[in-house]
């Protein structure tokens, strides 16, 4: 990543310049898509999906999807062996 910007750009400031407003430009697009994925996930949960499951197809950590699952009010899985997923 670091020839694209170091290759058109005599100066090391412009790089990093240009390099920051285009971490500006796409920051509010990751938020967006990281929103995306947190409901898509809680949905999931929702839905009957296992918390193991949930976690191998997101990009979070068991932690932090049980986290916002509570906060959402999604109630933690029913103990005892868990079906298979499919």
């Amino acid at each position: 990543m670091e020839e694209r910007y170091t290759g058109l750009m005599s100066d090391p400031r412009e790089a990093l310049s240009a390099a920051t407003t285009r971490y500006r430009e796409t920051e509010s697009a990751h938020e967006e898509a990281r929103q995306a994925v947190l409901a898509a996930a809680l949905a999931a949960l929702r839905a009957g999906v296992t918390p193991t499951e949930v976690e191998r197809l997101s990009p979070f950590t068991s932690a932090y999807i049980r986290r916002k699952a509570r906060a959402e009010g999604v109630p933690p899985a029913p103990p005892g062996p868990k079906r298979a997923s499919s």
